[in-house]
């Protein structure tokens, strides 16, 4: 079903987003109140009540209006005409209207998401992928697939063992030729970058982004992108120093954003990195619906890694009354695993992310970050020091 290196595969999601079907429980199910199954429009079989469907019918009918409203502009604007927002400091000297203008309409035309039809072109282009990927010979990913067909070292183990773990029972991603198609990709970014190699997290991350992109390669490159542009430094080597440091920020953000929840969640003796770990790691990717997953990529592409901070953030923000008034450790984590699985509507999401939570900027994050860099460099020392120390056990 998925041709491998720049050849495209079949897309089969395009088969549902050319015609998004309703979602009719049976009158059985809506007299019972019962859970459902259902399959979303990536493939992914979901289960909620009848409430849910009604919910993901809506956020069809807007997926639908979304995509009326982006080949309106591309009518209006032409062809790609998102590729011609980049305001440079001339531009800005220049007072170019039209570029300034096509910006400000773009950002919020992404924050409404963009339709799943138009998401491989628009973020292989505007996420940076496109141009690394130009920077390196047209036979890049071929050459590397190759070169990388029968190694054999730890990264490779933990990926094959990874891999029927991935979405098991999707449609595609969980037979043998969706465990190939992301097997390639995982195996040849851990020749890429051997101090990463591979880490648990990245396969649900790549997984979600072949079915999006058109090609193996394009998946290839987005995944690039992510690890050496995007994400913290270290965010996937052996220590996982640099998801410290996300978790450490994001500790702080919680104190400055939401400080009732920080304070009543530390009377509680929680660690809110209990549940925030798996989504700075899989990027969402396993905590949310896919729909909502990928429009928090949307604008993660397009605004930068403080998208993810904003998205955390304000799932704790949509809990804040009822958490408030738990009292036992497992009730923070069932109430918020409760709220991420059935967040069937992004735009419920994304507006507490925007509106309430309050902006931050990449330059905001960037700063966070240095400030616990060193600490969290500290503390593994430290636990490395204390390791070394300890006398060895007799046989």
């Amino acid at each position: 079903m998925y041709a491998s290196s720049t050849q495209s595969r079949k897309d089969w999601p395009s088969e549902y987003n050319s015609q998004i079907p309703i979602l009719r429980p049976s009158i059985h199910a809506r007299r019972a109140n019962i859970i459902v199954k259902f399959q979303d429009i990536y493939g992914f079989v979901v289960e909620g009540n009848v409430d849910d469907v009604n919910v993901l019918n809506e956020v069809r009918e807007k997926v639908r209006e979304q995509g009326r409203v982006w080949w309106s502009m591309e009518g209006t604007k032409g062809a790609n005409w998102y590729l011609q927002t980049e305001i440079s400091s001339k531009v800005k000297s220049s007072l170019k209207f039209s570029v300034l203008v096509n910006a400000i309409t773009l950002k919020g035309l992404i924050r409404k998401g963009i339709p799943p039809s138009l998401r491989p072109n628009v973020w292989f282009s505007l996420s940076g992928a496109a141009k690394k990927k130009s920077t390196v010979p047209d036979s890049y990913y071929n050459d590397l697939t190759l070169a990388v067909l029968d190694k054999d070292t730890p990264a490779t183990k933990q990926i094959d063992h990874d891999l029927p773990r991935t979405f098991p029972g999707h449609a595609w991603l969980d037979t043998p030729a969706g465990h190939a198609a992301l097997r390639r990709v995982l195996v040849a970014y851990s020749f890429r970058d051997s101090d990463v190699g591979y880490c648990q997290g990245m396969n649900y991350v790549a997984a979600l982004l072949l079915l999006v992109m058109k090609t193996e390669e394009e998946a290839f490159w987005m995944l690039a992108h992510l690890l050496e542009n995007v994400l913290v430094n270290d965010c996937y080597t052996n220590n996982l120093s640099g998801c410290h440091v996300e978790q450490r920020v994001f500790k702080d953000l919680l104190v400055k954003k939401c400080p009732r929840i920080a304070a009543h969640l530390d009377s509680l003796e929680f660690d809110v990195s209990l549940v925030s770990t798996e989504w700075f790691l899989c990027l969402f990717a396993k905590s949310l619906p896919s729909e909502t997953t990928l429009r928090v990529w949307d604008v993660l592409f397009y605004e930068g890694v403080q998208v993810l901070f904003n998205v955390a953030l304000a799932i704790f923000k949509m809990n804040e009354e009822e958490l408030l008034t738990v009292r036992h450790f497992g009730d923070v984590i069932n109430i918020i695993q409760r709220t991420t699985h059935h967040l069937f509507d992004p735009d419920d999401l994304l507006t507490v992310a925007f509106d309430k939570v309050g902006s931050m900027t990449t330059n905001t994050i960037s700063k966070e970050r240095k400030k616990q860099e060193s600490v969290v460099k500290e503390e593994l020392n430290q636990r490395f020091r204390r390791l070394n120390s300890l006398p060895e056990t007799q046989n």
